[in-house]
């Protein structure tokens, strides 16, 4: 694998060596996690496919904007589509993991020519607007006044993830780590902007192969999520691991692996 820095657009990515007679597959993280989670999966199946995983901005070794605008939904979107212009990406299967779903949804519906398949992981449409969210949304209503405060935007570095393996939905020790590597900050700003995204609405327009999965375990996006999905997604296939939770990526790699695989082969 090999690291790059998008300067454009402040984005650190990592490729293997991209062939021209092979399909993309884009690997998108979650909520203060970063590329470095993909990477066994960039092993895995970098012998068949070119790999391309990406630092979400302000997440491990990408730039962190300043301000909390720059933490809506479709700016993480739009750097995803001028980092897969500028590298000539003509047909990818975009594969997410949780808050990466979102921004996965997003780059569907607004910049979605070169994605031929998607695969969303834990995912959510729309963060709930109920219960403990709307208390965790109403809590960081004034989190924007952070912008006045002094702020170094400099790119961090990625947590070892190997060393997490089988922690659960709430593990203290991993969370800490991860948010070092993210800032308080960018994970506050970016928590707030997902209450802001819903689209619901777009999912009976998605008419590319999706593969949909999910722990049943899952207490981060519940897998009611998945099912609902399912429903609206026209021939999605829908794979439900019944011990699995949300850090499913890290936890359950053999069952991951195995049902991406069905679900490429099958599109191939």
């Amino acid at each position: 694998m090999t690291e790059h820095f998008f300067s454009p657009r402040g984005i650190y990515y990592r490729t293997n060596n991209f062939r021209s007679d092979r399909q993309t597959l884009i690997f998108v993280h979650g909520l203060s996690g970063s590329s470095a989670a993909w990477l066994p999966y960039e092993e895995f199946f970098g012998q068949t496919f070119n790999t391309l995983a990406i630092d979400l901005r302000g997440h491990g070794k990408s730039v962190k904007p300043k301000t909390y605008k720059e933490y809506a939904i479709p700016y993480f979107a739009k750097d995803l589509h001028e980092l897969v212009q500028h590298l000539g990406i003509t047909k990818a299967i975009l594969i997410s993991h949780s808050y990466g779903t979102l921004v996965a949804l997003e780059y569907l519906a607004s910049c979605a020519n070169p994605i031929t398949a998607a695969v969303f992981i834990s995912p959510s449409f729309a963060v709930q607007q109920k219960g403990l969210a709307r208390l965790v949304r109403q809590t960081l209503a004034p989190i924007h006044l952070l912008d006045a405060l002094p702020f170094s935007g400099k790119p961090r570095n990625h947590v070892v993830y190997k060393h997490y393996t089988g922690t659960g939905d709430w593990n203290l020790h991993r969370m800490i780590a991860d948010i070092r590597q993210t800032s308080v900050r960018v994970y506050l700003y970016a928590t707030k902007q997902s209450y802001a995204f819903n689209r619901q609405d777009y999912l009976g327009h998605i008419h590319i192969p999706v593969l949909i999965m999910h722990g049943k375990r899952d207490s981060i996006f519940p897998v009611e999520n998945s099912y609902t999905m399912a429903k609206h997604v026209p021939h999605a296939k829908v794979v439900i691991l019944d011990e699995a939770d949300h850090i499913i990526v890290l936890n359950n790699f053999s069952e991951v692996t195995q049902a991406l695989t069905d679900f490429l082969s099958t599109i191939r």
